[in-house]
């Protein structure tokens, strides 16, 4: 069996990917932080909600066990990353969906708390998984197929007014993706991300509030297919990023758009 840990898994693309992979018979180590963020002003994924993905998955017959971590601290990563191996044996995918957004004023006017948190979640937050769990991807005896996969953003790409800081640190995730992918070399292990468009999830619900806009649905006439996306379409290229068929990409920034970097 097939082991992976996903951060970010109480709801949005994290929870679709969690579906998605224990649904192809993966063991799944469902992480959030499953806790408000007294520096954002939305509430953030909740316990109840990381529960009723785990309990979900198990309904459906697949494996999977919740995990309490903050993407910043990285002795909790280390502790999650022990608890999967522990429990099964091993790890085989790391999936870096943990993110926040904040923003709404120019940079300069930013509460740097706000700042903080945007940065430390969406960037530091990467950097300590992949510091945390990549030695553990290179301990299964070769010939491994590991997968470190990250959620960048069109925002990597494309400048996005008022969330300077959330552009910045999806630019920085593909920037790290790129990087690790040439460290890791002929290791076995691969790194990839996808970056996701207006995908219908809380954190574009709070880009439209701090856009001053309706719903998220407004979003929607920005991206060529004229509509949001679905969590769970971005969960299926993440389902094949992890799998064997991606065995010759690496380094690569998928966009799952609907056009919209175009």
């Amino acid at each position: 069996m097939k082991v992976a840990l996903i951060t970010g898994a109480a709801r949005g693309i994290g929870a679709a990917t969690a579906m998605q992979l224990a649904g192809q018979g993966w063991a799944v180590l469902a992480v959030d932080l499953a806790a408000d963020d007294p520096a954002l002003p939305y509430p953030m994924g909740s316990a109840a909600e990381l529960s009723t993905v785990v309990t979900e998955i198990r309904q459906n017959g697949g494996t999977a066990e919740e995990f309490a971590a903050d993407v910043r601290d990285r002795a909790q990563l280390a502790e999650a990353v022990g608890e999967a191996e522990r429990r099964w044996g091993g790890l085989d995918a790391v999936i870096g969906a943990a993110g926040v957004i904040a923003g709404g004023v120019p940079l300069w006017e930013m509460p740097p708390e706000q700042e903080d948190a945007v940065l430390d979640v969406n960037l530091r937050g990467v950097v300590n998984l992949a510091r945390m769990a990549i030695p553990a991807l290179l301990r299964r005896p070769e010939p491994r197929s590991g997968r470190f996969l990250a959620v960048a953003s069109a925002a990597a790409t494309r400048g996005l007014p008022q969330l300077a800081a959330y552009c910045a640190a999806k630019s920085g995730v593909a920037g790290l993706i790129r990087a690790l992918a040439v460290e890791l070399g002929d290791s076995g292990v691969t790194a990839n991300a996808v970056s996701p468009g207006s995908t219908d999830t809380p954190i574009l619900a709070e880009s439209a509030r701090l856009y001053d806009l309706p719903d998220a649905q407004a979003f929607a006439a920005q991206q060529p297919v004229r509509r949001l996306l679905d969590p769970a379409e971005v969960a299926a290229v993440l389902a094949f990023l992890a799998g064997p068929d991606s065995s010759a990409m690496t380094g690569a920034i998928v966009p799952v758009d609907g056009g919209l970097a175009l």
